[in-house]
């Protein structure tokens, strides 16, 4: 069973780079750009990171770029809860504790993107 990342950090920093580097065809057919804004807990874990799956290579950097067609907010603990159940995405949304700004349609594709930064 893989495990799953820590915090929002160690996904954006490590797992989505090193799984568009691996996939990037996979990446490119979700032709977005996501922007994540994660918000920190008590540990300080979140930040905001831009993942542009219509660049060549797919890249995943910090930050808003003000390119993304997909912005998702959520906080640390519930991004967790996210990563650890595919459903929970839903969930989240309809508490308000997920909020996604954009084209909405892209939002549906996220589970792609973290399968294809899920550790094998």
């Amino acid at each position: 069973m893989a495990t799953l990342p820590k915090d929002a950090q160690e996904l954006f920093d490590n797992l989505v780079p090193e799984g568009l580097k691996q996939y990037p065809d996979k990446a490119r057919e979700l032709n977005a750009i996501y922007c994540f804004k994660v918000a920190g807990d008590a540990s300080g874990q979140g930040g905001e990171w831009t993942v542009d799956c219509t660049a060549n290579p797919p890249t995943c950097v910090k930050g808003d770029s003000g390119k993304a067609q997909c912005t998702v907010e959520v906080s640390n603990e519930d991004f967790k809860t996210m990563l650890g159940d595919p459903n929970a995405g839903m969930q989240l949304y309809f508490q308000g504790k997920l909020r996604v700004s954009g084209d909405p349609m892209l939002a549906m594709k996220l589970q792609q993107l973290f399968e294809i930064a899920r550790p094998k």
